[in-house]
């Protein structure tokens, strides 16, 4: 089973790049973020003329997460909860039967938190990455197969950097964003791309700004993270860069995984 995370950029913007990735790549299951539109105005249509169930948690403007799927929701439910004044669209999950049990999926986009500076934004990223991790606390006691993609807007290392010092006054590389995505690793998850490559270049996001593609000025920011259950079926993880060289591109590309689950 095929299970792909990717920062869209604008869905409605998008929507030939996508249909034609759906068509290329042929993904069972897909975590969209920043869709960039309320759910009334999700170009729903063509992605389930090519067979997906689709599932949106959107905003106006800004922000918004998506589920596409071939099997068919068990469960579909919208928002982090630990904060009832959050009005942002930034997480949805998915429950799947497999014929090894169920399968939940969350798309997340993380705050992006800068400047640093700002008495909200940073603060704001840091206690929603701590809410993150109490969800992820409760969920991984299901013993479930569990597979938490998305944007994380988190550098995990130096490596993760064609230039790590061009990030250090930024919320995306700070210590305390670091070290709380190391912890919310250490419940128990496998970081599916690190577990298949040490090496350095491997990057999901280029800049518009200052040929940042053309030079492979990248940094790696989107990530999928496995419970045990899901890491126990995990066979291989791909980023597929090629989509940013498309015209019209996303700034983020797909990163892919492979689990040995089928549909029930």
């Amino acid at each position: 089973m095929k299970i792909v995370t990717w920062n869209i950029n604008g869905v409605r913007a998008r929507i030939g790049n996508l249909t034609h990735w759906l068509t290329e790549s042929q993904p069972d299951i897909v975590c969209l973020q920043e869709i960039k539109t309320v759910d009334e105005q999700f170009p729903r249509a063509e992605i389930e003329a090519l067979g997906y169930n689709v599932e949106t948690h959107g905003q106006k403007g800004f922000n918004g997460v998506a589920l596409l799927s071939k099997l068919p929701f068990d469960e579909v439910i919208r928002g982090l909860p630990g904060d009832d004044t959050d009005e942002q669209a930034r997480f949805i999950e998915g429950v799947f039967s497999t014929d090894q049990g169920a399968l939940r999926v969350a798309s997340l986009y993380l705050p992006n938190g800068n400047p640093i500076d700002d008495e909200k934004k940073f603060p704001y990223k840091l206690s929603w990455m701590e809410r993150l991790h109490r969800w992820a606390e409760q969920r991984l006691l299901l013993e479930e197969a569990l597979v938490l993609a998305g944007d994380y807007n988190v550098i995990p290392e130096p490596i993760d950097a064609r230039f790590p010092e061009n990030w250090l006054g930024d919320a995306l590389f700070q210590p305390q964003t670091r070290q709380a995505f190391r912890r919310l690793k250490n419940l128990g998850f496998t970081e599916a791309v690190r577990a298949v490559t040490d090496a350095a270049d491997v990057y999901t996001f280029w800049d518009y700004q200052a040929g940042a593609w053309q030079k492979n000025n990248g940094i790696r920011i989107d990530h999928l993270l496995l419970s045990p259950e899901a890491a126990n079926r995990f066979s291989s993880a791909s980023i597929e860069k090629h989509v940013r060289a498309w015209e019209k591109p996303s700034d983020h590309v797909p990163v892919a995984i492979d689990l040995a689950l089928q549909p029930a």
